[in-house]
């Protein structure tokens, strides 16, 4: 039997002090899902396989439109962000149009994990927001001609981190800064349905919140207030825009195993050029909110530090995460504490001391 975590932190979801722009109407209440498979170690019950999704299918299996609101992030009085999600309302009545009698999605209802179900991708952590404020200082990396910038966001779920290191790309990278290598942007979650309900809406909302302004076509298809229509037109015009910017998508979905390092570790869409060297960031917030999460996460992030290396490409872990998770065991500090074990450079990076204790670590091998 899968495991029930409702951490009770400071609400379900982040949300702006102002609430959500567009107004819920009432879908009703999710009916819990049955166990199935399992995202970490759990006597009985395998991992769901390592999967690589095309991102042209998952583009043909969006919706005609979706609804969205934005997330202000304060960068610490270094300026604000605004991060766009689309409405788990909207998730809800999408799911309900394609009900076809099974159960419902897991992770619309009360609890926050169902370990071996869901494991919490469709609400946006705290520790996402932590990660944005210290990637805002440090993103040069996106502009450097010399290396080839490469994102590996485990446990994406929103992508909170990811979208703000892809919006700043388009502003930082226009036509005339585009590095040889280009940009590459993995994104992880152990639900595919994930990466296909919230992952990838949040990047085109992202792009077509940026571009509108230059593209009659994204101005159009904001006919409503908090919505994006997403016709033919506006898929294409952002894969024509990806390609244009050299800026890769790739998603991949499943358990934290040996097959899912290989599997992100030969993907194509992310190699880069002999003329480029790659850098690659890894990103995890919210992770380690148990021992089995916090021992398969760590092997993981070491394993891509590891096959990065032998590449001769330089490579780090951000890690942001609470001080405890109350009643499940995991912390940032046992994380710490684990991989400087396994002989990483470990350097801590934020805290957070008001309301639940958080903090961001940068993780390194040694040259």
């Amino acid at each position: 039997m899968s495991a029930n975590f409702s951490f009770s932190f400071s609400g379900d979801d982040i949300e702006n002090e102002e609430g959500s722009n567009s107004a819920a109407p009432n879908v009703g209440a999710s009916v819990p899902p049955q166990p199935s498979a399992s995202a970490f170690p759990v006597a009985g019950k395998p991992l769901l396989p390592a999967t690589s999704h095309d991102l042209q299918h998952m583009l043909s299996q969006l919706p005609s439109k979706i609804a969205y609101s934005t997330l202000n992030v304060d960068l610490d009085g270094r300026g604000k962000i605004q991060l766009p999600r689309r409405e788990l309302w909207d998730v809800r009545v999408q799911l309900m149009a394609e009900d076809d009698g099974g159960d419902a999605e897991p992770g619309l209802g009360h609890h926050d994990v169902k370990t071996g179900v869901y494991e919490g991708g469709f609400k946006s952590w705290e520790s996402s927001v932590d990660l944005v404020k210290v990637l805002s200082l440090s993103n040069a990396f996106l502009t450097n001609t010399d290396v080839a910038p490469r994102v590996i966001e485990l446990g994406c779920g929103t992508g909170l981190p990811s979208l703000a290191l892809f919006q700043w790309s388009l502003s930082l990278r226009g036509h005339d800064k585009v590095p040889a290598g280009g940009l590459s942007l993995v994104l992880a979650d152990y639900n595919p349905t994930v990466l296909q309900l919230v992952t990838l809406p949040n990047f085109i909302l992202c792009w077509a919140l940026h571009q509108r302004a230059e593209s009659p076509i994204l101005e159009n298809a904001f006919s409503t207030e908090g919505e994006l229509d997403l016709t033919p037109e506006v898929l294409n015009a952002f894969e024509e825009f990806l390609s244009a910017r050299r800026i890769s998508l790739s998603f991949f979905s499943g358990g934290w195993s040996t097959e899912f390092v290989d599997l992100v570790g030969s993907d194509q869409t992310s190699k880069t050029g002999d003329e480029a060297r790659r850098h690659t960031i890894i990103l995890g917030a919210e992770t380690i909110y148990s021992p089995f999460a916090l021992s398969a996460f760590t092997q993981t992030i070491f394993s891509l530090m590891k096959q990065e290396k032998a590449y001769g490409n330089a490579a780090e872990a951000l890690i942001g995460a609470k001080k405890l998770y109350f009643g499940v065991g995991g912390s940032l500090d046992d994380f710490v504490a684990k991989a400087r074990e396994l002989g990483a450079n470990v350097e801590e990076l934020r805290e957070e001391t008001e309301g639940v204790r958080r903090g961001v670590v940068r993780c390194s091998l040694p040259q």
